[in-house]
């Protein structure tokens, strides 16, 4: 019988490195998420029941590529004159 995480295990996968990546993809195309929504997005990406437990780190994770990939003020001035 396949199951969650023997599966991933057989392809290499464990789940911090699973979840890490999904949020930081995530984070690169969803941002600005709040904690019930990240939330929302880890069941539905992530809805074997054997996931569950990774619920905190996928926030943790999420929240963390986040604040990387936050600008600093400065280039958000260059990108907006770019623009004009």
């Amino acid at each position: 019988m396949n199951t969650y995480p023997r599966m991933c295990r057989e392809v290499g996968l464990d789940c911090h490195t699973c979840t890490d990546s999904t949020a930081r993809n995530l984070a690169k195309i969803c941002k600005g998420l709040k904690g019930t929504s990240i939330g929302q997005l880890f069941v539905q990406i992530h809805s074997d029941p054997a996931c569950a437990g990774m619920h905190g780190h996928f926030i943790k994770a999420y929240l963390e590529a986040s604040i990387e990939r936050m600008p600093v003020m400065s280039e958000c001035r260059v990108a907006m004159a770019a623009v004009a």
